[in-house]
């Protein structure tokens, strides 16, 4: 694979909150922050990111491309929204949040999370918002906790979770709050493949071979993208539509 490219960062040099690398036809993602929370301008940088590499993609008419999102600690994927400065902010879960979910679940490349560490709330929707999963073996669980806070889960994420879940494993994520464990999760189907050994490289090390696997289907353009929102339409259309019911 070709040597890693510099980094650019988003939203800025000056302001590192995440990191886009490449390796070859690999588009890396490295969150920065510790817990990786969701805030307004975490969800920007992520949208930045991600208009970034579709930029760079179709300007070099690249036929081979995929993305993986990491964090960057050895503890957190994400944890979650901030709730503080997230719920500051009128409109943050209809207009910031769940657009940005939807923006990874319909991106037209194929896409990776390497989840490096806990992935809670909305950090396992980030997660489950990818294409493929790949969970570090060691350290770490995947867990919805909007049952034990309390608080309600918008439609269009309690949809993103209900298409890509078992109906077992989903009703055991919202309603019980269980916390999956790498195996756990790899048995009921949240993740797709966990390494042998122990750590984040091993992990990432899979991701890169699962992406590299998948790139050439990037050559068809933005009919991934609309293949993917034929796959999920519901949980794409509640994702931009806010608290719409079914």
């Amino acid at each position: 694979m070709s040597p890693t490219t510099d980094a650019k960062y988003f939203p800025s040099a000056s302001e590192q909150l995440l990191s886009i690398t490449r390796e070859g036809p690999l588009f890396i993602l490295t969150m920065l922050d510790n817990d990786n929370r969701f805030t307004t301008e975490f969800c920007a940088a992520i949208c930045d990111a991600l208009d970034h590499v579709q930029s760079v993609v179709d300007a070099e008419e690249l036929q081979e491309a995929a993305l993986i999102s990491r964090g960057a600690s050895e503890k957190f994927y994400s944890n979650g929204l901030h709730i503080e400065k997230a719920f500051s902010v009128p409109g943050f879960t209809e207009e910031i949040f769940m657009p940005m979910l939807n923006k990874i679940l319909l991106f037209p490349l194929p896409t990776v999370a390497c989840v490096n560490g806990h992935a809670f709330a909305g950090g396992m929707l980030m997660a489950m918002a990818h294409d493929y999963r790949v969970m570090r073996s060691d350290r770490g669980f995947m867990c919805m906790n909007e049952i034990d806070l309390p608080s309600p889960l918008p439609t269009g994420m309690s949809a993103l979770l209900r298409f890509k879940l078992p109906h077992h494993i989903y009703r055991s994520v919202v309603l019980e709050a269980k916390r999956y464990s790498a195996k756990e999760a790899l048995a009921g189907h949240i993740v797709d493949a966990i390494p042998d050994k122990e750590g984040i490289e091993p992990a990432f090390e899979l991701a890169k071979a699962i992406a590299t696997k998948i790139a050439h289907k990037a050559k068809a353009g933005s009919i991934v993208g609309m293949i993917k929102e034929d796959m999920y339409p519901e949980a794409s259309h509640f994702l931009t539509v806010g608290q719409s019911k079914l």
